[in-house]
């Protein structure tokens, strides 16, 4: 498969991406991994089809790994329901995206490989900074995925968010006019959300489902997000930014989704 040409407005993103592997260092006492290349893989097939042509990425929080889905049973779960469905567990750490590479291992080590062994729908789940992994994947590749489920996903500095809560929302907030500077990084991702409220229909839009748990430290931003978007592509519960809550929303999530049924 032809490598692809990266937009200009994915710079912006490599740049948010090094912003927040910043913070979330000067929060967390975890070591780093290796920003392996090729970025590490995990293939989960499923259990009632051989020739699944749908795939589900799943990429984790910033410092948790790709195993802790198969302990919290989101796997299991799409096999559970009999899904015509493969998941993929990536191992996109912060690493990747504190060395400003996150997009293009994406690319190159998940995305690619999956269109050249045949799956024609690929879908992406991210959790907290993996979340942001994939709205910032798909905001630079148009057309490339098929849809994206959330989990309570960094969606940049709470500036930002008050700045959009005080103009009365995201629908009604104004982004800045013409070219952005290459500092103004979360007016890029948020300029792109905020295509969900005046856009939507678009095909180059994939759908989008959020989940978060209403005492999240995000949740204030996932709350901006969810008031454009449908209502049965938002599912809230109990909790703050831990596991406990994220099982339960994929649990409330998951039958939503349109995704292929397994022949009977």
């Amino acid at each position: 498969m032809p490598r692809v040409a990266f937009p200009a407005s994915l710079h912006a993103f490599r740049a948010l991406s090094t912003a927040i592997g910043m913070a979330l260092t000067l929060s967390a006492c975890s070591v780093w991994r290796p920003a392996k290349v090729p970025m590490d893989t995990r293939l989960e097939k499923s259990t009632c089809t051989s020739n699944a042509r749908t795939l589900l990425v799943m990429m984790p929080g910033a410092y948790s790994r790709p195993e802790e889905f198969v302990r919290e049973g989101f796997p299991a779960a799409v096999r559970e329901r009999r899904l015509a469905v493969d998941v993929l567990l990536a191992d996109a750490h912060i690493g990747y995206f504190n060395n400003k590479t996150i997009f293009e291992r994406l690319h190159d080590d998940v995305m690619a490989p999956a269109r050249a062994q045949g799956y024609t729908s690929i879908w992406m789940l991210g959790i907290s900074i993996g979340g942001l992994g994939a709205l910032g994947y798909s905001a630079t590749h148009p057309g490339e995925v098929s849809g994206i489920v959330a989990l309570a996903p960094y969606l940049g500095e709470r500036l930002t968010s008050t700045e959009i809560s005080n103009a009365g929302g995201l629908k009604e907030w104004k982004a800045p006019p013409g070219p952005l500077a290459a500092d103004q990084l979360d007016l890029r991702l948020w300029t792109w959300l905020k295509r969900y409220g005046t856009q939507a229909g678009s095909p180059d839009l994939p759908p989008l489902y959020l989940g978060y748990g209403v005492d999240d430290r995000f949740a204030f931003s996932h709350a901006l997000l969810a008031k454009v978007l449908p209502p049965d592509r938002v599912a809230t519960t109990a909790g703050g930014h831990d596991w406990p809550p994220w099982d339960r929303l994929w649990q409330d999530i998951l039958p939503r989704l349109p995704l292929p049924n397994c022949p009977l």
